[in-house]
């Protein structure tokens, strides 16, 4: 129960990022796609972005297709880190490059793990209805 307690708040406070990220990109499309275009990153990939923090937020949030969405927003968060935060001259870029890392590895745990008995997946798994969450480790 512990674990599974864990797994969801973990997943809340992760996906919880990315669901506000997506609602504050699409809120603020002027500045946001001046930010991109700073970096040479179209802005036309803006919807992209939203698209991506949102969908990939709320299924880690509510456990559906856990592991696929984990990993998604973890390679979202080494390409952001590797596009936006790599003035290592600068104590406040290597500060959001270590936190995108951090963040792509609790997502990295999510993969192994899944996302534990307080999910849709895990619902599924436990009604026989299948899962989108992949094979369950071994162990």
């Amino acid at each position: 129960m512990l674990r599974d307690l864990t797994l969801l708040a973990g997943r809340l406070l992760m996906a919880g990022l990315f669901v506000w990220e997506s609602w504050w990109i699409a809120t603020h499309p002027t500045t946001t796609i001046a930010f991109m275009e700073a970096f040479g990153v179209p802005g036309a990939l803006m919807p992209l972005a939203v698209l991506v923090q949102a969908v990939g937020g709320v299924a880690v949030a509510v456990g559906l297709g856990t592991r696929v969405a984990a990993a998604a927003l973890a390679g979202y968060s080494v390409v952001t880190a590797l596009i936006f935060h790599l003035d290592f001259g600068d104590a406040d870029q290597i500060v959001h490059f270590g936190k995108n890392a951090a963040i792509a590895g609790g997502f990295l745990f999510v993969v192994v793990t899944g996302a534990g008995r307080f999910s849709i997946d895990g619902l599924r798994r436990r009604t026989g209805a299948g899962s989108l969450a992949g094979p369950r480790p071994m162990g």
